[in-house]
């Protein structure tokens, strides 16, 4: 398949840079970008992108909603020199508990999904720690990705952007709920975005709303990690 698609998409996202992801009161996610990249994947009659988190040289963490077939996904970062750069993916695999139906059928999901890409990474990106979520209400958690700032506006996507969000009931062992002060959340290409707490990560953004239904700003929520650990290392131990 020709990546002409891809860069056109890459560039658009490039041209973004001034734009604020996440939305409500955020800050730059500069201090993580060097574990924080983008999963680009083209689908019939259009295309998407999520965020994701690097975990080993060559292999991404995102959401499983956000994956397809490898032919069809990128792994998207800008080089020194700023250009977007394209990695072809090798494998990918789905977290064997995700059900893409989950929201109708209200039922668990386990929304994760890991990427090998072709290559390495370049030595400016480092795997994150994999840690445990904090279990006090209102204790903090950084969610750091290159969604849009205003919904439904893709314009104002490409950047890294942090989100300082907290840990809010229900506690679950499943996911965690969040949210922000003044609004702040993930939103639209959030999806997959690493929640960062004591250093390490600690979940992967699935789902936002508003405050009140459709939208963003109101609920933030991410797959935990530390019950997913086995799962993600004995795949990357499987593609070695």
């Amino acid at each position: 398949m020709s990546s002409r698609f891809f860069f056109a998409l890459a560039a658009a996202l490039a041209g973004a840079l001034p734009a604020r992801g996440m939305v409500g009161p955020t800050s730059d996610g500069g201090a993580y970008a060097a574990h924080v990249l983008m999963v680009l994947a083209q689908a019939r009659g259009g295309a998407g992108f999520c965020s994701g988190v690097v975990v080993a040289p060559d292999v991404v963490l995102t959401a499983a909603h956000c994956v397809a077939a490898p032919a069809v996904l990128r792994v998207h970062y800008r080089g020194e020199n700023g250009a977007p750069v394209l990695l072809p993916v090798r494998r990918v695999a789905r977290h064997p508990d995700y059900r893409a139906d989950a929201v109708a059928a209200r039922a668990k999901s386990i929304d994760l999904a890991l990427v090998e890409t072709a290559d390495p990474l370049p030595p400016t990106f480092a795997p994150a720690a994999i840690g445990a979520a904090p279990e006090t209400i209102g204790a903090e958690v950084d969610v750091a990705g290159f969604g849009v700032s205003q919904p439904g506006v893709a314009s104002t996507s490409g950047h890294l952007r942090r989100a300082r969000l907290s840990l809010r009931a229900p506690l679950s062992n499943v996911l965690l709920w969040l949210d922000g002060a003044d609004g702040a959340g993930a939103c639209t290409g959030d999806s997959g975005a690493p929640a960062f707490a004591g250093g390490a990560v600690v979940g992967i953004v699935a789902y936002a709303q508003a405050a009140h239904g459709r939208g963003c700003g109101g609920l933030t929520q991410a797959i935990r990690l530390s019950p997913q650990r086995a799962w993600i290392e004995s795949v990357i131990a499987g593609w070695r």
